[in-house]
């Protein structure tokens, strides 16, 4: 790391690449946007332009050649296993998009490749630098509601998908499943982020209740239990907008509650006459993503989720999947994971 920046290599020029880009720029003194690798050499060149980045047609060029401290994956989902194993090997850090991968099979050698290179692993989980959840997280470690009985978290939004603009997403082998290992994967890494345990087994439902071109499903609603004795629920949708009023997150323990709709916080402590509303000031989820990756790296420190984290989330998802598909309740898989 040189003029004490980590020098970044984005692996993947296309939609959310551009969030993650002004999160580099956001943040000078921790990073250097150095090199891209893409294929399409428009794309990569449309990113590299804003810090002169050199530009690579793909990223096991890059990786040997670039001068590059670090790793940004921002490819589609049946990709990210094969670029992670290869950066590691490199001897790169890494960031990966959600989902970290797709399979145990790949957990596995996620896991393993990242642990031989010794390499610092985040995954990508950009709603956890939401203020609210940051508070939310201290007030829940710091007693505030007591000992947690449940949470839930709410991603739905009306997606404009059709089968011309939809592309790799609609596709299990590509995209991994549907909505729930997509979109669905922000609330279900907010859930396992406040609940505070490891998941055990997971209750699933499915529906394909308007996206009909897709192979997966549009919609999910999942229970999860905690070895803490969290219960957790998870509400997410490509269909429909959530109902007005609905929480993005909520926990309920023993001496109270907090609930938010992604911006206030509001805390109503068991007795009390009148709830606490805790205003935030808003912050660019990535920008503050990219700096948490960066000074994780030049500090030595452990990132809010590394693969431990990645690989629990993919274990829901993938309990998810199989407890829609057999009807019953599926325990959460014990994929390889280390800390």
């Amino acid at each position: 790391m040189s003029e004490n920046t980590v020098r970044i290599g984005l692996i993947g020029a296309g939609g959310i690449a551009g969030a993650h880009v002004e999160g580099y720029l956001r943040n000078p003194d921790t990073i250097t946007f150095a090199a891209v690798a893409d294929p399409v050499r428009e794309s990569a060149e449309k990113r590299a332009e804003a810090a002169g980045a050199a530009v690579y047609a793909d990223y096991l060029t890059m990786l040997a050649e670039a001068d590059i401290d670090a790793v940004d994956i921002c490819l589609p989902h049946h990709l990210h296993k094969d670029a992670i194993v290869a950066a590691a090997r490199a001897g790169k850090h890494i960031l990966c998009e959600k989902p970290l991968c797709l399979t145990p099979e790949e957990a596995a050698e996620v896991s393993a490749a990242v642990e031989e290179a010794g390499v610092t692993l985040m995954c990508a989980h950009n709603q956890l630098f939401l203020p609210a959840v940051a508070r939310a997280k201290e007030l829940i470690e710091g007693g505030t509601i007591g000992r947690v009985y449940e949470v839930r978290t709410t991603d739905s939004f009306f997606n404009d998908f059709d089968p011309s603009s939809m592309g790799w997403r609609a596709h299990a082998a590509t995209s991994g499943g549907g909505e729930l290992i997509d979109t669905g994967y922000h609330p279900t890494y907010l859930l396992l982020h406040l609940a505070g345990g490891a998941p055990v087994e997971v209750t699933a439902m499915l529906a394909t209740h308007r996206l009909a071109f897709m192979e997966g499903e549009d919609s999910a609603t999942v229970l999860v239990r905690f070895d803490n004795g969290v219960i957790g629920t998870v509400v997410t949708s490509w269909a429909y907008e959530a109902a007005p009023g609905t929480e993005k997150f909520s926990a309920v323990g023993e001496l109270g509650s907090l609930s938010s709709d992604g911006t206030t916080l509001t805390v109503t402590k068991r007795g009390d006459a009148d709830a606490t509303v805790i205003e935030l000031e808003p912050v660019h989820q990535f920008g503050e993503e990219l700096n948490h990756f960066a000074r994780s790296i030049l500090d030595g420190t452990r990132p809010l989720h590394t693969q431990k984290e990645g690989i629990e989330v993919l274990g829901i998802i993938l309990g998810a999947y199989e407890s829609a598909r057999t009807r019953a309740v599926a325990a959460v898989p014990a994929l390889s994971a280390t800390h």
